[in-house]
């Protein structure tokens, strides 16, 4: 039996969302429409026919706004975000069948009418953990995620078993204290993006606190 590859990499969805209400619309259906009796999705999550039914609304409520009927701008912002919720919740479900055959994870992704998130070659900085100032801190640095993103972290002391989770921050950097001495910990963080929102977590790197 040949060893598995361990060169592939990872395939992950990128929901880029448009600003504008119309081409949300646009983007949404075009979601829609490639994962209707698309075999690489059997039972996706949320349906397609919720999916199709909020578009159908939020065209609904856009086409009210041109009225200026007052009012029917707050309900089409509603319908917006249920749209926006349920593409988030797909990007999570397209995640995890492009996660189950890696091999074909790009194409996998693709197929949902969604991009697949750029891998940086050069240019940006590693994820890494050093010693803190005092006996049992963590410095932790991210990978950055760009302007206006937060970053959540978390840590483990039992060897990925379980993760406890550290304060947000809205800087890609944050020291954690109080680890236990002469522990191998595992850290690990996922960035949030105005245009992406919530991330996946990232392969976690160790560091032994001293």
């Amino acid at each position: 039996m040949s060893a598995p590859n361990k060169s592939i990499r990872r395939a992950t969805v990128s929901l880029s969302i448009p600003e504008k209400n119309a081409d949300v619309i646009l983007y949404s259906t075009n979601v829609a429409q490639k994962m209707t009796n698309n075999p690489n999705f059997s039972s996706p999550i949320p349906t397609v026919a919720v999916l199709v039914a909020a578009v159908n609304d939020l065209h609904t409520a856009e086409t009210a706004v041109l009225s200026r009927t007052k009012g029917t701008a707050t309900v089409r912002d509603a319908k917006l975000a249920v749209v926006v919720s349920l593409l988030q919740q797909l990007r999570g479900y397209v995640q995890s069948v492009a996660d189950a055959t890696p091999e074909n994870g790009a194409a996998i992704i693709e197929s949902a009418g969604l991009g697949v998130r750029k891998i940086a070659l050069h240019g940006k900085r590693a994820f890494v953990a050093k010693q803190g100032p005092v006996a049992g801190s963590v410095i932790v640095t991210a990978v950055t995620a760009g302007p206006r993103s937060s970053y959540e972290w978390q840590y483990s002391t039992d060897g990925g078993k379980t993760w406890v989770t550290a304060p947000a921050t809205i800087q890609g950097k944050t020291t954690i204290a109080g680890l236990p001495s002469g522990t191998t910990v595992q850290f690990r963080y996922l960035s949030v993006t105005p245009k992406g929102g919530q991330g996946d977590f990232c392969q976690p790197t160790s560091l032994l606190v001293k």
